[in-house]
């Protein structure tokens, strides 16, 4: 039989994206299966925006077989447990998205029927609520500067606890490239100043160089960013906007001077037209105010920022622009985009990079021959629209939930009119209370519920089955699973202890 198979794996572009897609894909096609090449050039600059990540990137560190405290180690890092979100809903609200269920399921219903209950309840007798925070371990955690990874504790949280790192994302493309180059892939350094195409098919034939050289490649991946050299410049794929659901098109970023030990959360304040992040890592922090220019000028986003940072900033703030919303094919032809060459939505959820993660792990999955079947191309297109999609009606949500009305920018996206999915959702969860995850859609139930109620979607009802409980009992077993969650935090190491124990870095050389 003729040897069909892709020989020569061609990635354009460096930075996290690329070194993820490299590690991973050297780390599959292993034997000689393929020649992996990743060109990028030093004088092009990588965003580092993405510090931040969610659970699902323990699995893709898992899958490379990276040690997890020398990752943490080698990239400045810290865990983190959650999202904090601040001034959402309204000036001085507070809310955390964990990563991690609310309670236990009780007689097949979700937990969070039964506390809808007791809050009616609760408030019918003048009574403080109990916050709902305060049934999700990691919510509990993240509060109390609190950490560790799970450990065999039969029925007890401290089995489940689900995290995420946030790190220094030029140090964690460093240290991909290492792993990257120990399994044969190999760098070159350089600038693509053209892209030759096939005369009959329009595929990719070869890339290229400044100096003069040429790479050939059966299958291209395109990680060069915003600019989508492949995807975008030589195939014309065209894009998909978003803005006039979700405005914001600038940021402007300052790392600063650490004050104090670093949380195991990432925090969202929202802002006049838009909302800064605040990542902790063991050097420092890293800070950047999300905003739309249409609603405030990139002076004024500068200055908010500067005024709000903890501690010293270590550099210049930089501007950053961007255009919310999605290539309208991401594997076109041989050519995959990966990262920002895909889209992009604002780092809100800090999924940015999980979207790397996700498009080189469906990209393995479907991993071609030469002879690149058409309907390989259609299914792994038509999940990453839908994977996209959710994600923005989920960021979306966000905004348009929201009570504030002190000034143009959130008048605008509080009164805007949203994707019918998104209507439903929260039409859903007033009425009901109920909350469907669908299509295995990334966030869970219980990031749907920590954002519906944390931005002030409630609702008195839940599920009628609920009230086969007497109300008695109903106290009486909330209270149990409210104690465990809070013995469980009483046996937890503070966040800085965790990492001088386990992964403490060298030094605090960015």
């Amino acid at each position: 039989m003729n040897d069909r198979r892709i020989r020569k794996v061609v990635i354009v572009g460096g930075g996290t994206a690329g070194w993820m897609a490299a590690a991973a894909i050297a780390h599959v096609l292993k034997n000689g299966y393929a020649d992996i090449t990743l060109v990028e050039s030093e004088i092009i600059g990588t965003v580092g925006v993405g510090e931040a990540t969610i659970p699902q990137i323990v699995n893709f560190q898992s899958m490379l077989g990276l040690d997890e405290n020398e990752f943490v180690a080698r990239t400045n890092a810290t865990f983190k447990l959650g999202i904090e979100f601040v001034n959402w809903s309204s000036p001085g609200s507070r809310y955390i998205h964990p990563f991690g269920s609310y309670g236990i399921e009780m007689e097949g219903i979700a937990f969070h029927h039964f506390w809808l209950k007791q809050r009616n309840i609760q408030r019918a007798r003048g009574e403080a609520v109990t916050p709902l925070s305060d049934y999700c371990l990691q919510a509990v955690a993240a509060k109390r500067d609190l950490f560790m990874r799970p450990v065999q504790a039969p029925n007890s949280p401290l089995e489940k606890i689900a995290y995420a790192f946030q790190f220094d994302a030029l140090l964690y493309a460093k240290y991909l490239r290492e792993i990257a180059e120990s399994r044969g892939v190999k760098r070159i350094e350089g600038r693509v100043v053209d892209v030759a195409k096939n005369s009959e098919n329009g595929y990719i034939d070869k890339l290229k160089l400044d100096d003069g050289r040429e790479i050939e490649g059966d299958l291209f991946v395109d990680c060069s960013g915003f600019r989508g050299l492949l995807i975008e410049e030589a195939l014309e794929t065209g894009y998909e906007e978003w803005t006039h659901w979700l405005p914001c098109d600038r940021a402007v970023a300052v790392p600063c001077e650490s004050v104090g030990s670093p949380e195991p959360y990432t925090r969202s304040t929202a802002h006049a037209a838009g909302w800064q992040w605040r990542i902790p890592l063991q050097h420092r922090t890293g800070n950047g105010h999300v905003f739309s220019s249409q609603f405030m000028s990139d002076d004024d986003a500068t200055d908010i920022l500067m005024q709000n940072l903890d501690g010293k900033p270590l550099a210049d703030p930089r501007i950053l622009k961007f255009t919310t919303g999605r290539r309208k094919k991401f594997w076109n032809k041989n050519c995959v985009a990966v990262g920002l060459a895909a889209g992009f939505m604002e780092p809100l959820e800090s999924t940015s990079i999980h979207l790397a993660q996700s498009a080189i792990a469906k990209l393995l999955a479907f991993f071609p021959q030469q002879e690149i079947k058409p309907v390989d191309v259609d299914m792994f297109n038509a999940m990453t629209v839908t994977e996209y999609e959710q994600i923005r009606d989920f960021l979306i949500l966000h905004y348009h939930q929201t009570k504030r009305t002190d000034s143009d920018f959130w008048n605008h996206v509080r009164t805007m009119d949203v994707p019918d999915n998104l209507k439903q959702k929260m039409e859903l969860y007033r009425e009901t209370g109920r909350i469907f995850r669908q299509n295995d859609e990334l966030f869970t139930d219980t990031s749907w519920l920590a954002v519906m109620e944390g931005q002030e979607l409630e609702t008195t009802a839940y599920h009628p089955v609920v009230d086969a409980m007497g109300e008695d009992q109903l106290q009486a077993r909330l209270k149990n699973v409210r104690d465990v969650i809070m013995n469980s935090a009483d046996v937890m190491p503070t966040h800085r202890k965790f990492i001088d124990d386990n992964c403490k870095a060298a030094n605090h050389a960015s």
